[in-house]
């Protein structure tokens, strides 16, 4: 964080700001996003493992002339991971819509609602953050662990089963869910930095500019449907991360 944020601009115009304390969704960045990040990266390794292991049943080990019944087939641990994984991304789509709602209202912000320049006219921001608030109630229903359940097969001598296909595939929509939402507060955030004179850091700064090359700020009201698939796919593939490394000290462990 501080990596990104030197040589800001509007960090040092707040040397004498009034305000004691930020919001969490500001002062827990690093508590938050790194816990879903140890999240993300047990799930990873939990993964790794399972996909080089023999989950063959039975095991057949020709060179010692053995067959063997074992249970490496059960989805338990990749299941429990994938469940695991969604409620790490959840929440940094929960954390994420917070700081764009903080970004809409004037109240806190202290720039223009919905960050238009036609307040009681145009909608603004006010409809994306409504998409990202929906993307974040949905996942609240997707994230409910699938592998909480078990229904026996064959005769039940499958009597306990680790429903790990549904935890993956809700663990994939709640990923697609949350990059849409990232996506919002990355345009919802250009587009405030549009109304403050202050340049912010190196890094945010070549941030923006790349986003600006394919989203233009919003003047007037227009549907942003595209804006955010576009941003949401660059969100996806590390374009904004190749960015702000190019520009700051920051590096990927």
């Amino acid at each position: 964080m501080l990596a990104l944020l030197d040589g800001s601009k509007i960090m040092i115009s707040h040397h004498d700001c009034p305000k004691v304390q930020d919001a969490y969704s500001l002062r827990c960045v690093p508590q938050v996003i790194g816990a879903s990040l140890q999240a993300i990266w047990y799930a990873q390794d939990v993964l790794q493992v399972e996909m080089n292991s023999a989950t063959d049943n039975p095991l057949y080990l020709p060179e010692d002339e053995m067959v063997i019944s074992g249970g490496n087939f059960h989805g338990q641990p990749v299941a429990l991971a994938m469940d695991f994984l969604a409620l790490a991304v959840h929440e940094l789509g929960s954390f994420s819509e917070r700081r764009t709602a903080r970004l809409v209202d004037d109240k806190l912000s202290g720039l223009p609602p919905f960050l238009t320049r036609h307040p009681g006219v145009g909608s603004g921001m006010m409809v994306p953050q409504y998409v990202a608030a929906s993307l974040v109630s949905e996942n609240k229903s997707l994230v409910h662990p699938a592998s909480a359940d078990s229904i026996p097969t064959s005769a039940n001598q499958e009597d306990h089963n680790s429903m790990g296909t549904i935890s993956a595939r809700k663990a994939w929509d709640i990923v697609d869910n949350v990059r849409k939402v990232v996506a919002i507060e990355m345009i919802t955030a250009c587009q405030g930095l549009e109304f403050i004179s202050f340049k912010s850091s190196p890094a945010v700064e070549q941030v923006r500019g790349v986003l600006r090359e394919k989203v233009p700020p919003l003047d007037r009201d227009r549907s942003m449907a595209k804006d955010i698939d576009l941003v949401a796919r660059m969100v996806s593939d590390g374009v904004f991360i190749r960015a702000a490394e190019s520009r700051c000290s920051f590096q990927r462990t």
